[in-house]
């Protein structure tokens, strides 16, 4: 309480010498998580500092990363709006966040190997792709992560590897009917792979070059073969039906790519007609429409 109360630009500048004694404010929200005065300090004081907030990532451990980064999604949440003056600060931690993404992302593979099931590091990231979810649902920060280099291109590539590692291999990211209730690490990546399908979905939301950038890559059809239940991704059909909405809207390439699989058997039509589209013919040309109103994300 002493040290919230204290604590004004000034001294703010004197916790980026004296990082020890931010990242112990941390610590201490992760110990005793119901003492709201960590949790204060760290959103009403820390967070307003992009410059602290990346000196203190850098020097966390990765269980203090992920702590942080929970408050950072409690707080991209919470029923109030971010305000004017915390956009432009919240756009710099998302660059932060988006760039420790692109270059850290493929850490999350080790997770596949017995050996690596306890890897925090890569732990930490899986906690950065639903930093970005949350973000990218935020208008103000969508555009800027839909433009940042790299990113949509990272996340489809890891969604490939994920994809192709779970279906040749058994490991945390294949498709599972069932989760172990004492499996700490099958928690922490539970979802991953369907947070994957919503950030390319939230990246392609009324964004051409990125809508192109998914098919150019080969991508769709990616996204349409994790159409199946998997209970180590709860919603996965749903966020595969909201990504292809999103990269089909107004994009008449996408959708006729879709009616051609659909044509060649690459794509099953119950499975279309489950995510509410059907491919109709006229003429020598084949439409792919939409049979229901698009699902709330």
């Amino acid at each position: 309480m002493i040290l919230f109360t204290s604590l004004n630009s000034a001294r703010m500048k004197d916790l980026e010498e004296n990082l020890n004694i931010a990242i112990n404010v941390v610590e201490a929200h992760y110990k005793q998580p119901e003492s709201e005065w960590p949790f204060l300090i760290i959103t009403d004081h820390f967070l307003k500092s992009p410059e602290l907030v990346k000196a203190m990532y850098a020097k966390m451990s990765n269980q203090e990363r992920v702590t942080l980064l929970d408050i950072i999604i409690a707080k991209v949440m919470a029923d109030e709006p971010l305000t004017k003056e915390e956009i432009p600060v919240f756009l710099s931690h998302a660059e932060l966040f988006a760039s420790t993404f692109v270059d850290q992302c493929r850490l999350v593979l080790k997770l596949t190997s017995e050996q690596y099931t306890d890897d925090e590091e890569a732990l930490a990231t899986i906690r950065l792709l639903d930093v970005l979810c949350e973000m990218s649902v935020h208008g103000d920060l969508l555009g800027y992560l839909q433009a940042y280099p790299g990113l949509l291109d990272r996340v489809v590539d890891l969604l490939r590897l994920i994809h192709v590692t779970g279906t040749d291999t058994t490991n945390i990211f294949s498709a599972c009917s069932y989760i172990k209730a004492d499996s700490n690490i099958s928690n922490m990546a539970e979802g991953f792979k369907s947070h994957l399908i919503r950030l390319i979905g939230n990246l392609c939301y009324k964004n051409r070059v990125n809508q192109d950038k998914v098919n150019e890559m080969d991508a769709i059809h990616l996204i349409l073969d994790n159409c199946s239940p998997d209970d180590r991704n709860p919603f996965m059909t749903q966020w595969v039906v909201y990504t292809i909405r999103n990269l089909t809207e107004d994009n008449t390439q996408n959708q006729d790519l879709i009616a051609n699989m659909e044509e060649q058997g690459l794509v099953d039509a119950s499975l279309l007609k489950k995510m509410g589209f059907e491919v109709e013919k006229r003429g020598d040309k084949l439409i792919l429409k939409s049979i229901r109103d698009a699902p709330q994300p």
